[in-house]
Formats: C-alpha cells, structure tokens, sequence
C-alpha cells in the first residue's frame, strides 16, 4: 500500500500540462470583410488554442471584434494591448498590418509587452508567465515575437527581409540567453538557405531560434513539402490575397533551441502541423477546400470538407499549430482569479514614463511606486482597463517596484 502511495503521488507531481498555440495571418482583417467571423469561429472552435499569434489584423476595432467572438468559445481568453504598427507611417500600407495575441487567462499572465521597431513593420514582444502552482518560486516565462517579413522573390525583397530579421535578431541578443522564445509569423520565405533563415537559426546569436520539425530545403513549388505548406489556400480571385493554390511554406513557428530540450517548457514532438493541411499530395496547387485536398485514408490526419471550407474562405493562409508542455502543474479554474493582474504596456524598463495596464472588475485602484528600500515615491490612480501612464522622469536611474493597492502582485521595473 505504501508503494501505490508513493506511487501515486510521484505521477501527481509529474503531471504534464499541455499548451496549444496557433499563429494565423487573418488576411487584412476586417478590411476585406467582416463576415469572415464566422469562418474564423469554426477554426478556433476546432482547435482552440491556448495562445493565438496573429498578423494583417487591420486596427484595434477588428482586435476587438476577435476578442468577442473568441470569448463566446472561451470566456477565459484576453487580448494584449493592441499597439498601432509605427514602422510604416509615411508607407504604401497605411499601417494595416498589425500583429497580436489573444491568450486564456487561466493558464498565462501577461508580463509585459515590447515594440521592436524596422524600416517596414514592427515585430510585438510579448511576455508571458505560465498561470503555475509554483509561480513564485519557479517562474516559467515564455517570451512571444510575432511579426510579419516582407513579401516577394525578388533580390530585393530577400535583403529588406534580411534588414528586418536584423533587427530582431539584434533585440534578441540582449535577452537572457536561457529565455523561452518562440517567434511566429509569415516570414514570406522561398528556402531554408535565404540569407533571413540563416540569420534567424544562426548559431552563433545569443538566442538561436530553429525549426522544429526540421524541414529544411526550397521550399517553393516543391510537392515533397507540401505537408509544411500553409499558403496559398485558394485558386480563385477575387477573395483577396493570393490564389495561385498551394504551394508555399510562409508562416511559422519558430523556438529557441532550450525548448526542444527544456524540462520547464518544452516543445511536444509530433504537434507542429499546417491546421487544415491533409498531408495529400495532390492538394500541390489546388484550393484547400477541393477533393484534392481531402483526407489521405490510412494518413492518421482528418481535417474535414467544412473545416477547410472554413479556412478557405478565412484567409489565403493556413494556420501554424504547435504544443507546448510544462512538468509543472497549472492552477485550476477556480484557484484562478483573472480580475488581479496587471501588467506593463512597453516592458519593465522606462525612461520617462511607465505605462501599465489594469485588469480588474472594480472601479477604483490606487498604485503606489517604491524603491528598493520600501520607499513610498509615487502615487495615484488607476485607471481600470485602461492604461494608466506615470512620469518617472525624476526618479534617479535604478530598480523600483510597483503595487496595485489590493492586489498580491508586486511588479519590478527599470528606470534607464
């Protein structure tokens, strides 16, 4: 009896928590048509992810047209702080093509976010916590990069691409070299030997990012990899976007090399699939929705006729889909309180100001900045839902804290 106890107990303590992710280029969402809502609440529903990458989402109304449909699948899913693309201002795309993510609440807490900034678009940062039992003495922090490379085969194209991979290469290189990273996005990429590919998985950077499924090789009307193709969804014009079928590998997800090996958080093999792709060869070149397309009997994959209607009709891109799993425990719905957080818009380190985000069903919350040695500095109002901006320009250059006046959380940030 002693034995099944131990027993027992041993396989509590190592249960393993499963996390979905999804990045999805929506297409100019909702420039094109708002009705794609629809479409886009079967795929969700099918999938359901814990953490949903998006890129050409047009504005914050469209981010909050998402937001309410995916709550009525999962009232536990949030929405990062919609930033406006600053790249771009005086560019051809009128700042339209915006990156974001939406998360259950229950399973992250988000930390704080980040603009990196390139001649084009920005990529998003985003940095997440995992909602664990042990939260407080081991933290598991999964930063988020989501962007969107320029499109096009042309010489050109490749090096503005590589300029803007630079970029983030260059802002990776001053994390932690031990942090979590994945980066999703439709890279717009013909061949593993693009000199983008190579910047991004070069081992010599401080955060080497790799392909998780190694599929490497030209990937641009190869049929061999057409089980890793996500664009184009469609043959007909007239729907937007691209519709020379499919024959293309341009999004991604992409992980720090730890992931792969990490016990904390890690990669699940066999889990990164292109969502609504039948592994069918004879789908080369044809819309997602057709016969052609159609499941592969014996294949072990069954994406059905509705489900790929739904995507065809969505966008002119498939989803990425990968899972993520942790040997730690997560908190239970109802040990979760998702009124009693907040976070910092730009990131924990500032200059003049600090912006921070309340999340809470009150009304009236007080904040209070101290300094290292419990110093009352700062205080005021915050604003619920909003986000609330103080000016720390006359705090001397250090580490301060910052408390909600109710909450537990005690947030650390850097003033520059």
């Amino acid at each position: 009896m002693l034995i099944l106890c131990f027993y027992i107990g041993l396989q509590q303590n190592t249960a393993q928590e499963n996390i979905k992710t999804m990045f999805y280029n929506l297409l100019n969402f909702p420039e094109l048509s708002l009705d794609r809502l629809d479409e886009l609440e079967i795929i969700i529903s099918d999938y359901q992810p814990d953490l949903f990458m998006v890129c050409e989402l047009n504005d914050a109304f469209g981010a909050g047209l998402i937001l309410n449909r995916l709550q009525m699948i999962n009232p536990n899913y949030a929405q990062a702080t919609y930033f406006n693309n600053t790249s771009d201002d005086t560019g051809s795309d009128s700042n339209l093509l915006q990156n974001l993510i939406y998360y259950d609440s229950s399973k992250f807490i988000l930390e704080g976010q980040d603009i990196i900034t390139t001649f084009l678009r920005d990529f998003n940062r985003y940095t997440l916590k995992l909602n664990t039992v042990n939260q407080a003495t081991n933290p598991i922090v999964l930063e988020v990069f989501v962007g969107h490379l320029k499109a096009g085969n042309s010489v050109d194209d490749e090096l503005q691409r590589f300029l803007m991979a630079e970029e983030l290469v260059n802002y990776l290189d001053n994390l932690d070299p031990n942090s979590k990273v994945i980066f999703a996005g439709d890279l717009n990429l013909y061949t593993s030997n693009d000199i983008t590919f190579q910047k991004l998985t070069d081992p010599f950077n401080v955060i080497t990012l790799t392909d998780p499924i190694n599929r490497l090789g030209d990937w641009h009307t190869n049929s061999s990899f057409v089980d890793v193709f996500t664009q184009s969804t469609r043959t007909q014009g007239g729907l937007g976007g691209a519709s020379g079928g499919f024959d293309d590998r341009f999004d991604f997800i992409l992980t720090s090399e730890n992931m792969l090996t990490n016990t904390d958080l890690y990669y699940v093999p066999n889990s990164y699939k292109s969502f609504g792709n039948n592994l069918n060869p004879n789908c080369f070149n044809s819309a997602i929705n057709t016969s052609d397309c159609a499941e592969v009997p014996g294949s072990g994959v069954s994406y059905s006729p509705a489900l790929r209607t739904a995507l065809h009709d969505m966008s002119d891109h498939l989803p990425v889909v990968m899972e993520l799993e942790t040997n730690e425990q997560l908190l239970s719905t109802n040990q979760f309180t998702a009124n009693s957080t907040f976070q910092f818009v730009r990131g924990n380190v500032a200059d003049s100001q600090l912006s921070f985000v309340l999340n809470s069903t009150q009304t009236n919350h007080d904040y209070v900045i101290y300094d290292v040695l419990a110093r009352k500095l700062i205080s005021g109002k915050a604003k619920n839902n909003d986000i609330t901006t103080v000016n720390i320009s006359d705090l001397p250059k250090g580490i301060y804290y910052i408390k909600i006046d109710n909450f537990t959380e005690t947030k650390k940030f850097i003033k520059k």
